[in-house]
């Protein structure tokens, strides 16, 4: 990933993307909204407990420094499931103003329109975008542990599979900052279910500081599922900026140990 200014606000953008003038894409930080503590400061989370009001200052400037409008971002009620939903223009803007309108239930959508730019919210969870090359579809999708052994990412690529004609050779990812497996320690009922999907012979689980505690790498289990989907290695871009170790720059559950603020990840078909 490279940082870049847009309008002062500082932005993460992927080079394996950057290369794509049919799409806009990026990364927010926590730095350059209007949020006191503990949201300092663009947090762009409605559910987290901020004045609504500053949330809604925050998404502004946002849009405004990306050069999308605030009616077109489009937000779903993330459950950490692996809910895949295709996003039609009739509900374009959902959870853009307020999080009583986001749409039900999903952590990933995609979509083939132009004008809708799909967003993830995290602090800690991994955020993926998604863009087919070839047949102009993008998509969005959240992980944390539970929505990487539920394989949302997998489920993601099988919809734009079966409902796009997509070929996995075609379709780009990146896999944004998240908490690392220098960090993102789990315990004996996590560590369970991840053994229970991935096995024991994996390199995902590490050992930790503390009897029954690992670390758990997201990165690598979700990358080896887009893998196992058929996306060439070389399409997948991975931030490994962990979102723990950089809490200055991105919002971290983990360090915060309390409420904290969230970040997004977004991507918008253009209108050529």
């Amino acid at each position: 990933m490279i940082n870049q200014e847009a309008d002062s606000l500082p932005l993460w953008f992927f080079q394996n993307l950057l290369k794509y003038k049919e799409i806009h894409h990026f990364v927010s930080s926590r730095v350059g909204g209007f949020s006191d503590q503990p949201y300092d400061s663009l947090n762009l989370g409605f559910h987290v407990g901020d004045n609504p009001e500053t949330v809604h200052k925050n998404r502004q400037r946002l849009a405004l420094s990306v050069g999308i409008p605030l009616k077109h971002f489009t937000f779903s009620s993330q459950v950490h499931g692996s809910k895949v939903k295709i996003i039609t223009a009739d509900v374009r803007g959902s959870g853009a103003f307020h999080d009583g309108i986001a749409l039900s239930a999903a952590d990933a959508m995609v979509t083939n329109i132009p004008e809708i730019c799909l967003m993830v919210l995290q602090a800690d969870c991994v955020p993926f975008l998604f863009f087919d090359a070839k047949k102009k579809v993008i998509g969005v999708a959240h992980a944390g542990w539970r929505g990487t052994v539920r394989r949302v990412a997998q489920n993601t690529i099988k919809v734009l599979k079966e409902n796009f004609c997509c070929s996995p050779t075609d379709i780009f990812v990146g896999i944004g900052p998240s908490i690392g497996p220098c960090c993102y320690e789990v315990g004996p009922e996590t560590i369970a279910e991840i053994r229970k999907i991935f096995g024991d012979e994996n390199n995902y689980i590490q050992p930790g500081n503390f009897p029954g505690k690992r670390y758990f790498n997201l990165w690598e289990a979700n990358n080896a599922q887009l893998i196992h989907m058929g996306i060439p290695e070389k399409n997948i871009e991975i931030a490994r900026m962990c979102t723990k170790c950089n809490h200055t720059q991105f919002f971290s559950y983990r360090h915060q140990n309390a409420g904290t603020g969230r970040f997004g990840a977004g991507i918008m078909l253009k209108n050529v």
